[in-house]
């Protein structure tokens, strides 16, 4: 690595209650259930047990802040929270099964993923524009704050996305159809300009 780049490892939270019922969470403040702790633990020891972080850092929100701490909790580390990489704000939908939003917008989930920002900012949802305006201020500071360090960031499976269609690593189409799974990751390296993908894990395409 070099030392003018970070290395960052990008987190998704472990599983919650709504995840497995298939509600919108949002920025609704929902905890990890007894297997997203679980996963969490294994990841720790599976993924991220011998690198040695700088930092880490979570949303600020519970489920994500949660899973941080557990794999800090192996290093002796602490989690500094921040509320600019956290999950979209679903506005109206949080809260709703995703199959209840499907017939009141009259669409696919798979084309919701994919809202424009007009479209977002009409019904009421944090655009992809405004969320990125926010996740990428937060990492572009890292980055030059941690230049050649390790940093591990855990955040939300739609910041993920977003993330990765606007690097061009998913492509709008491949966006609809991707499923992020708890304590999926990205490792990517970032001099506060630019990002290079170079590893993912848990990240599957689906038809």
């Amino acid at each position: 690595m070099k030392n003018n780049y970070c290395q960052i490892y990008l987190v998704r939270h472990g599983l919650t209650d709504w995840n497995v019922r298939g509600f919108l969470q949002g920025q609704s403040d929902i905890p990890l259930n007894k297997e997203g702790e679980r996963q969490a633990v294994e990841a720790a020891k599976k993924h991220f047990k011998k690198i040695k972080f700088t930092a880490i850092f979570s949303s600020d929100l519970f489920r994500a802040k949660r899973t941080a701490q557990i794999i800090a909790l192996e290093k002796k580390m602490a989690v500094e929270t921040s509320k600019l990489i956290r999950e979209r704000d679903f506005g109206p939908f949080e809260g709703k099964h995703w199959q209840e939003v499907e017939k009141e917008l009259r669409m696919s989930i798979k084309e919701f993923r994919i809202l424009s920002d007009e479209v977002a900012k009409k019904l009421g949802i944090e655009s992809d524009e405004k969320m990125m305006e926010r996740f990428l201020r937060f990492l572009r500071e890292v980055a030059v704050a941690y230049r050649g360090k390790k940093v591990l960031i855990v955040t939300h499976g739609s910041v993920m996305r977003v993330f990765l269609t606007k690097l061009g690593f998913l492509s709008k189409e491949d966006s609809k159809n991707v499923f992020i799974k708890n304590l999926a990751y990205v490792k990517f390296l970032s001099d506060g300009v630019d990002f290079f993908v170079e590893e993912v894990f848990g990240i599957e395409k689906k038809e």
